[in-house]
Formats: C-alpha cells, structure tokens, sequence
C-alpha cells in the first residue's frame, strides 16, 4: 500500500484528508478516488473499498477519528435479531444503513459513511426516533444488510414500493367472470396481494429458480432456490397460510374449491413491456394444508449462448457438430434441476433459422421461442408424445425436440424418426452418458437401433460459481488432492480456491455453471451396444477415447478456480 508523501496538501478536506494524513493514500491517490467516485455517483467509501485501495478496517478507524463517531464490530451481534422492523427494507437496502439497537426514543444505525447523513435524516423521519450513528467496516456492514433482510423477508403492511408497473395474470389469457371474480378478491385481500407481488418480484431480482409455499403444523415458510440451493426467506404469519394459497391458484386460474388433489397452471408476470416472466405452478395437499412450488421460467435462460453454458473446447465442438448433422438422436441426461432444458434450448435457438421446421412436444411448454412449433402434451384430451411425434412426422419436420422419452412408444417413434433423416433432441433421466444406453436397452429398444440412431449424449450437472470478488485460496494436503483426482504432477501449479462470503454473493457463490460428459457414439462404442454390453462396458470404452466423466469435468473447473472442490463433492461421485 502506498504511503502519503511527506506534506499533504491542505485542500483536501473531510475525509480524503484523513487518508492522506494517516498514510493510507498519496495526495494523487485521494485526489483521483474522490474524482472517480463522484464520477461513478458512489460515495469515496464504497469506490477505495471496492478498488482495494483502503481495507475496510482501517478506513472505519480514519472515519471515525474524522468525524468522532464510535467503531462498532458487527461480527458481534446477530445479523438476524436486528430491529430491521423498524425501517422500510428500501430505505436499509438504498443507503447501506442497519439499525442495531433501539433505546427509548433513540436509535443506533450501522454505517460505513459517516458523511451519509441523508440517510440519517430519512431513517428518522420514517421512525420517528432520534438516529445516531455508529460506524462499521463496509464490507461486512454490506453481509450484514443481505442477511438480515433475508432473514426478515417481506412482511405485510411494510410493502409501499411501487408495484404499479407489473401486470400479473393467468399465462392462458381469457377474459369474463373469472377476471371480475379475481379483481374482487384482489381488493378484499389487497395486503396478501401485495404480499404476494413482493415475493415474485424479489424471486426474480434475487435470481431464484423456485418458489416454495409450505404449510406446517405451526409454521408456514416461504423459501427460494438460488444456485440451487433452497434458502428461507420469509415466514409469514401461519393464520394467513389459507389466504395466500387462494391467491396464488387464483393468480393461476387453479380451482380454488379443491384442495384434495395436486392441480398444475401458470402465471404470466409482464416486469415491463419488453420483459415477461412465466412461473409454472404445482399444487400438492399435505397435512397442513397446500404445498405450492413456482418453478421461474425466464425467456432470456433460452437466449444463453452456448458459450456461457462451461462446455470445455472440445465437449462444445462435439456439441455443435452433432447438432449441425441433418439426422440422428442427441440425448441430454442429469437428473431434475441439472439444466437440461437450458442445453435443448440453446440447441433449438441455434438451429432456430427460416430454412427449418423445428416442432417440439413438451410436458409442459416451459419457455416460448417464436419460429418454433412447440406442442403441448394433454393426455386427457389424446395429446400425448407418441401422438404429437406422429402427427410431426406428417409435417414435413427438420428437427424434432421431445421433452422426455418416458417409455418404449415414446423411444420407438424418436428412434426411428432419428433414423429417416430428421434430428431428434429429447432427454432422459439417468446419471451418466453410459447409462443412458443401458436405460435404452432396458426399455425394450434394440441394441441395433440404438448403435445406428443415438450420435451423441451429454450428462450434465449444475454447480455453484465461487463469487471472484471473495473467493480465497485453501491448503489442503497432497495426499488428500491425490484422493480426489488430481494427479501428482500437477499439485506444484495448482491452486484449489473456497468460497468466503461477500456483499457480492450467496455464501461465497455467484451464478452457476455446467459440467459435462460429452460422449459421441463412435464405432467401438455401437459394437459394445449391439453386442449387449453394458453401461461399465460402455464407459471403460469412453475413457480410452479420451471422453472426460463428470467427475474428470468437474476437477477441470477446480484447476480453473471456477468453482470449489467442496461443490464438487456435493454435485459428483469420486
């Protein structure tokens, strides 16, 4: 860290002053943080922290000499039993401001810049209580906010944001006395209703995949999947539990009257006139009422390109070549939740081109694509795969997407659509690219069949991304590295990282990425399949071709500091 130069000049005032002369920051150092600052609209705290110009400990000590305000560690205290009640989450979110404690009429607000007294004026025209400061390192004043307004969750009577803009309906749209039934209920529930909104809308601020609606005996939870990991947001009061179920299902044109049996629908939330969010809807009784589970579906996941999906060089090259061919079966395999969808639809936005008839037959449609055919399957109404891949094939198809080959019917017409000049993606539920042949077998499909139609299976998982701004390297001994794959030679020049945990992040992670097994069906391998040999077989072949198992793909990231071997751990098998 650079030292000041011996005479600091005397213009600089306040706190970039104070730097200066406690040896932090050189005149030129403080003169431009403060330009840049001001530039980028962020206060002079935030912009050194973030440029790793200042720790944030000893930033908080300068201030607090500058301006004699009182340090407080907030590792002390339990971010959780905060009384955060007490301000609107906006204003704590807004101004990075945390109230600690509350005595009588005056109260103690957590900040990092002291010079943010706007902050302190609106917390104390909101409370109505005297407001003093009390200053903190920002990076953990940062986890702190996060984790307290997690805790705290949304709660009724405090939603005064603006929710005007979002248009939220059935995703089938019709008009009549469900529209007029659904306003009335709006207006004489209008707190759940807003309730309701704020928890849709931070679902898809907070990046969430799902969300779970769960009664208990004497409790009801509401929590999000983020980076797959479920975590509790918000328990509202339990009295409510029947309440917010009736306006979901009414949200979702579900009938309201039956609660005995699991019901499926949709909601369409219009964000603004370019974006809309769809949310698929799952209603399951329990014992203490209805479970219901939101799964997101955000157009822009079907827009990801290929490049963003963690495909190696060579596994995107296979990828790409496979799906280019003018027929033969690509099959994607992992289990719920691994990212399936994500990688047929990547597929299809690629091959997605005026000179193409693409059809898919989905259970459900989960993400619309305009310029492809795309079938739901009903099979209280005789709509079902067989019966859609039937009808395709009478449409003159170049590309056939079905959404999970399920039973031998299904896999039959796939495979031999596979085999008559058209591409068929579909998926399956299996482990690895081996088993994914055997399952195929099993099913009844015969082994020539399968040698001569599938080209390419891909199994795939999802594993958490350590946050770059926090993540930090870990010694773990030779010999335990060895145990986990990594090859002795290598040990010099690798560096194995962990997630710490920032105002950036969940827990040390950001985002997620793709690990894969990208096996083509080559030659060795289809003799290996019409001669009945199994998934062990069919894998031992794949490793002398030099096709990486999901274990092997995996490590790749840890080499690359993408993500941790702890995460590693918990997605693959050693």
């Amino acid at each position: 860290m650079a030292m000041a130069t011996a005479n600091p000049s005397a213009r600089l005032g306040g706190l970039a002053g104070r730097l200066v002369r406690d040896g932090l920051l050189t005149q030129e150092q403080a003169s431009e943080a403060l330009e840049k600052a001001k530039t980028e609209g962020k206060p002079l705290v935030a912009y050194v922290v973030e440029h790793k110009m200042v720790t944030a400990v000893e930033l908080a000590h300068s201030a607090a000499d500058e301006f004699g305000v009182p340090v407080f560690d907030l590792d002390a205290v339990d971010a959780t039993q905060l009384p955060t009640s007490l301000v609107n989450d906006d204003l704590i979110r807004q101004h990075r401001a945390l109230p600690i404690r509350q005595r009588g009429k005056r109260l103690y607000v957590a900040v990092s810049d002291p010079t943010n007294l706007k902050a302190l004026d609106e917390i104390k025209f909101n409370t109505g209580l005297t407001t003093d400061p009390v200053l903190v390192e920002d990076d953990k004043l940062g986890r702190a906010v996060e984790a307290s307004l997690e805790a705290g969750g949304p709660g009724l009577g405090e939603l005064d944001e603006d929710l005007g803009n979002v248009d939220i309906s059935a995703a089938d749209e019709d008009t009549g006395e469900d529209d007029a039934a659904s306003a009335a209920a709006d207006s004489e529930d209008a707190p759940v209703v807003r309730f309701i909104n704020k928890v849709l809308l931070d679902a898809i601020n907070r990046g969430a995949s799902d969300i779970h609606f769960e009664p208990y005996e004497t409790m009801y939870r509401i929590r999000f999947r983020q980076d797959g990991v479920l975590r509790e947001i918000s328990q509202p009061p339990n009295k409510l539990a029947p309440r917010l179920s009736a306006r979901l299902k009414v949200m979702a044109r579900l009938d309201i009257a039956e609660r005995r049996v699991p019901q499926d629908g949709r909601i369409k939330m219009n964000i603004s006139k370019r974006r809309a969010i769809e949310f698929r809807v799952s209603t399951c009784p329990t014992m203490f009422g209805e479970k219901i589970v939101l799964r997101i579906l955000d157009p822009a996941a079907a827009q990801m390109g290929i490049d963003q999906l963690g495909y190696e060089p060579e596994q995107q090259e296979r990828f790409m070549e496979c799906i280019h061919r003018p027929y033969g079966m690509v099959l994607v395999t992992g289990p719920t939740g691994s990212g399936k969808s994500v990688s047929l639809y990547t597929a299809l936005n690629i091959l997605n081109s005026d000179d193409r008839n693409i059809s898919t037959v989905e259970d459900p449609v989960e993400i619309n694509i305009t310029g492809i055919n795309q079938v739901h399957v009903n099979p209280k109404a005789g709509m079902t795969f067989p019966g859609a891949l039937r009808a395709f094939l009478r449409q003159d198809p170049d590309v056939i997407m079905v959404g999970e080959i399920r039973d031998l019917e299904t896999a039959e017409i796939s495979i031999k659509a596979a085999q008559t000049g058209h591409l068929v993606l579909s998926t399956l539920h299996t482990n690895d690219a081996p088993q994914t042949l055997t399952r195929l077998m099993n099913m009844g499909v015969p082994g020539y069949n399968i040698a001569s139609s599938v080209s390419l299976i891909i199994a795939q998982r999802l594993a958490r991304r350590l946050c770059k701004e926090c993540k930090k390297p870990v010694e773990i001994p030779r010999e335990e590295l060895i145990k986990e794959g990594f090859h002795e030679d290598e040990l010099a020049d690798l560096t194995v990282y962990e997630p710490q945990g920032c105002d950036q992040c969940n827990g040390g992670y950001k985002g997620r990425v793709g690990i894969y097994q990208v096996m083509p069906v080559t030659d060795a391998i289809s003799r290996i399949i019409m001669e009945g040999g199994n998934a062990t077989d069919i894998a031992d072949q794949a490793q002398r071709e030099g096709i990486n198992d999901l274990r092997t793909s995996g490590l790749d990231k840890v080499r690359e500091g993408v993500t941790g071997l702890a995460e590693i751990n918990r997605v693959t098998v050693d």
